[in-house]
């Protein structure tokens, strides 16, 4: 595996884990969170119609926002944020 895909992979989780501390803290909503990233997904599949981009660089351009969205849907339920889990999530979800 490409050295670089395990270094985003540590950190997606790295900011989905400060993405929890920030709710747990009540320094933002969990639904603030989420509209918001929501709508950095609603932003970045807009700028790949824009761009014309194919549908395999539409799913990696979308690819952190889902995840961080799903990390956050797991964090609050108490389950586990790993990479693999929320992929997986994902797959299921997308």
């Amino acid at each position: 595996m490409n050295t670089a895909n395990l270094e985003l992979e540590g950190l997606y989780v790295a900011v989905a884990a400060v993405n929890h501390l920030l709710v747990q803290k009540g320094v933002i909503a969990l639904a603030e969170l989420q509209d918001a990233l929501d709508e950095a997904h609603t932003v970045a599949k807009a700028a790949v119609k824009e761009r014309g981009l194919s549908g395999s660089n539409k799913e990696a351009i979308c690819f952190p926002v889902r995840f961080l969205r799903l990390a956050s849907d797991k964090a609050d339920r108490g389950e586990p944020v790993d990479f693999h889990s929320v992929t997986r999530d994902i797959g299921r979800h997308f």
